[in-house]
């Protein structure tokens, strides 16, 4: 009995690393694609490529009529550690880091509690849209984002 009782505990000891890894959120390849969003004048694009080598590189500008009003550059990753986070550089500041905190088949949320605004940026999949939320860490200043492929 003490044989299979310390051969048991030291196969789950070996398979925690495997067992952690595979409980690691998933990369969110259902964003890939062209977006975009119009309303009148207003208007906005979002572009994500494939996943390939454990990132996804993003794109993003809004504005209204012929002008430009905004624009940003993005990066989803994988770490080394199984862990997600969203690299954002927005109208030529410095790179900000969001860590994935919860995600599902069709949803991810990445928080920086640091940051002054925003401090979560959630992506989700409703049909053939893109959603995007911005906000505080405790939802407040919400700001929706809808886009339809391109």
């Amino acid at each position: 009995m003490r044989l299979y009782l310390g051969f048991a505990a030291a196969a789950l000891v070996f398979a925690a690393p495997v067992l952690a890894f595979s409980d690691a959120p998933e990369m969110p390849t259902w964003m890939t694609g062209a977006w975009v969003y119009e309303a009148g004048e207003d208007w906005a694009d979002e572009y994500w490529t494939p996943l390939r080598g454990d990132m996804m590189i993003g794109a993003s500008r809004s504005g209204k009529g012929g002008t430009l009003d905004f624009w940003e550059h993005m990066r989803i990753q994988k770490e080394d550690d199984g862990g997600i986070v969203l690299w954002v550089v927005s109208d030529d500041h410095k790179p900000v880091r969001f860590v994935a905190t919860a995600s599902s088949e069709n949803r991810m949320t990445f928080e920086n509690p640091a940051h002054d605004y925003p401090q979560r940026i959630e992506y989700w999949r409703e049909g053939k849209k893109l959603k995007a939320q911005i906000s505080l860490l405790d939802g407040s200043k919400p700001v929706e984002f809808g886009f339809s492929q391109k």
